[in-house]
């Protein structure tokens, strides 16, 4: 395969797992809620994560992701943080964008870059498909494999962007209390999923 064939392939892959829903995809529409171009320092966020990752593995950083404790330690992290955020969002009030009006709001930059490194489904992701992706781009040679990171990042930044202009959109034209909903919304689906992070991390020690 060549290096268009591949680019392509790239993208399509990518997109399946950006697009998924999840935690980055809620956090993105919670924080778009209240900023237009919030998916913008998401992406920014995740890539300062990401960019190095995708490098890091070709030296076989993969591996650890794999590792059991490793899991265990991401998984109890990710989930204590998305619990904070949507707890959050629970307790806020709606409009106001004041300090006391954002409460456990780590901003959008800083949401994009724990969420990466507290997520274990995007580690995990990183250590099989991912690392499937890089070595294919690495065998292409060094302009594939940069191109590759590029592209990754990209479908991140177009989607998280989208998620966040139209959330941001949408509850412009229907006031504040359609702002308030989606809080409430993201909120209880952000704890939800802290509850899962944190059980499936007890589930990986129980069977250690």
């Amino acid at each position: 395969m060549g290096l268009t064939g591949f680019l392509i392939k790239a993208i399509g892959i990518s997109l399946s797992g950006v697009m998924a829903p999840g935690a980055v995809t809620t956090a993105a529409i919670a924080q778009g809620a209240r900023r237009r171009w919030a998916g913008v320092l998401m992406a920014v966020g995740h890539g300062i994560v990401e960019i190095p990752l995708i490098f890091f593995i070709m030296f076989g950083l993969g591996v650890l992701f794999q590792a059991g404790w490793f899991r265990i330690v991401v998984g109890l992290f990710g989930g204590a943080f998305l619990i904070w955020m949507g707890v959050g969002m629970l307790r806020d009030k709606g409009a106001d964008d004041s300090p006391s009006g954002r409460t456990a709001d780590a901003g959008p930059l800083m949401t994009g870059l724990i969420l990466s490194i507290g997520n274990p489904y995007f580690l995990l992701w990183w250590a099989t498909v991912g690392l499937n992706l890089a070595l294919e781009a690495r065998h292409l040679g060094w302009l594939a494999f940069v191109l590759f990171a590029l592209v990754h990042w990209l479908c991140d930044l177009i989607w998280l962007t989208i998620l966040s202009f139209g959330s941001f959109h949408g509850t412009s034209v229907l006031g504040p209390r359609s702002q308030r909903i989606v809080l409430q919304i993201c909120g209880i689906a952000l704890v939800l999923f802290g509850i899962h992070f944190i059980y499936r991390a007890i589930e990986i020690l129980r069977s250690a």
